[in-house]
């Protein structure tokens, strides 16, 4: 792999494809990393990225993230913000598994106390949160209120009695989306969706335990504001979203931009998984209301694993969630398209932005913020690969380059045939194992597929993202337990 000889740099760890790149770009394409991460980017990620810059609409640059890679439609790793009044919206923009999003929560027990329970807490959060393929939940819904569940997303699982008003406070626009409407929903989206509260599902998705690393504090003052606080604390991070539901939506809705595409708005068809329409249109509203449907209902998701896991604690430790300090840091989503203010050329505009493997990243000041969080800025979740750790991040005011996005996580660094090809799932659990890390695994298949060496290096990627100026590290976590999909 090797970057196009186009390509420029054009700030620290910035880099520009022009215009030119290829026939049809509206805009530039701008890539954040080091040289080593733009080096190691498949030849599609720029490819897609390009594809991306002749959206209509779209406004300053098709933008990839320290951690793209090749993705459907979109890199993942990739943003774009659309004139909403203008452009276009598009689902391979956002992507199959709609608000795949992250959560990180602390506790107030430290590394030594956990150590002698490690195997049994693993075991208790295994039962509680299902995971893997087809899986379903706990929680049983009629149709009436699953419904209830797309309006109002983690807002009804608080309601419900399965978490409190501050973790609400600590999600990302307090956990719903507001121009959600079920009607827009298909039969088939909500049968596949209403069994799915409260599980993880499979392929990249987890929840880990984790520990705050002894030397990985890069400002102590703000690691104490987000809650982590004591040397080897353990907190816990997971990451999933809204399932079969959101992949049905986006299916539904991709079968419809193709086909009206040519016959309705005369839209070329620059590439299939780039099926769009206008933002305007009724079918571009009626996609942006089922999406936001998916979205609540990822947010409603996590809200209830998180239950789940507050429950096993107080299970393993005999004692209640409360006394075990087990806070939301903060929820942050992945794969979404969201109606924002931004300025462009001094003048501020609201666009859609589009975030694909994407992690909105928001500054000091941001009206969007909770108070607690304002004068600092929002946490940024990055996950990495569940042998080497992850990050904890701050939106940062030069952001405004990206439109306040960053990475989301480590990114992949080949497919999943090819990790299985140099590891068994078997192997690669007693290996994690030996290095200390107990994990529970729904498939061994599949945690083949999720080996470290698959993944770039979480460090090198926070690090880029810092040094494009996109956001900025606070903490870096280390793995000891993990619930794979």
């Amino acid at each position: 792999m090797s970057a196009p000889a186009e390509l420029r740099r054009v700030a620290p760890a910035t880099f520009e494809l022009p215009v030119g790149f290829r026939d049809g770009m509206r805009v530039p394409v701008r890539v954040f990393g080091t040289d080593a991460l733009v080096a190691e980017m498949d030849d599609q990620v720029f490819r897609q990225a390009a594809n991306v810059a002749c959206l209509p609409g779209i406004v300053e640059a098709a933008f990839c993230m320290p951690d793209a890679h090749w993705g459907y439609g979109f890199p993942i790793g990739g943003v774009a913000a659309i004139d909403p009044e203008s452009g276009v919206i598009s689902p391979g923009g956002i992507g199959f598994d709609i608000n795949c999003g992250m959560r990180l929560v602390t506790t107030s027990l430290t590394w030594p106390e956990v150590r002698p329970r490690l195997t049994q807490l693993v075991d208790a959060l295994a039962e509680r949160v299902p995971a893997g393929t087809g899986r379903r939940g706990f929680v049983h819904t009629g149709l009436r209120e699953f419904r209830d569940v797309l309006r109002e997303g983690a807002g009804w699982a608080v309601r419900k009695g399965y978490g409190v008003e501050r973790d609400l406070e600590r999600t990302e626009a307090r956990g719903c989306l507001a121009d959600a409407d079920p009607e827009y929903v298909s039969e088939r989206a909500i049968r596949r969706g209403k069994p799915q509260i409260g599980t993880l599902g499979s392929g990249n998705h987890y929840l880990e335990i984790q520990v705050l690393h002894a030397r990985g504090v890069h400002d102590e003052a703000l690691a104490r504001r987000f809650g982590l606080c004591e040397p080897e604390q353990v907190v816990v991070m997971f990451h999933c979203g809204s399932r079969g539901f959101g992949h049905q939506v986006a299916t539904d809705y991709l079968h419809t931009f193709l086909r009206a595409m040519p016959e309705k708005f005369g839209l070329p068809v620059v590439d299939r998984e780039l099926a769009c329409a206008p933002f305007r249109s009724e079918e571009g509203r009626a996609y942006y209301a089922a999406m936001c449907c998916a979205a609540n209902m990822s947010f409603a998701n996590r809200q209830v694993i998180l239950h789940q896991i507050r429950e096993a604690f107080s299970d393993v430790f005999g004692r209640d969630p409360e006394a075990l300090g087990i806070e939301t840091v903060y929820d942050v989503s992945h794969n979404t398209a969201k109606l924002e203010r931004h300025r462009v050329a001094g003048e501020e505009r609201t666009l859609l932005v589009h975030r694909k493997g994407a992690t909105r990243a928001f500054p000091p000041g941001h009206p969007e913020l909770p108070a607690e969080y304002r004068d600092v800025g929002q946490p940024v979740i990055i996950g990495g690969s569940m042998e080497t750790g992850s990050y904890l991040l701050v939106g940062v005011s030069s952001g405004d380059r990206s439109f306040f996005s960053t990475a989301h996580g480590s990114g992949r660094t080949m497919s999943r045939r090819q990790a299985r090809k140099r590891v068994s799932g078997r192997a690669l659990q007693e290996r994690m194992a030996k290095h200390g890390i107990v994990v529970r695994a729904a498939s061994l298949r599949g945690l083949a597929e999720e080996a470290g060496f698959a993944y770039k290096d979480v460090e090198e990627v926070a690090a880029a993202a810092e040094a494009a100026g996109i956001s900025r590290r606070v903490a870096h976590l280390v793995p000891v337990g993990n619930v794979k999909g």
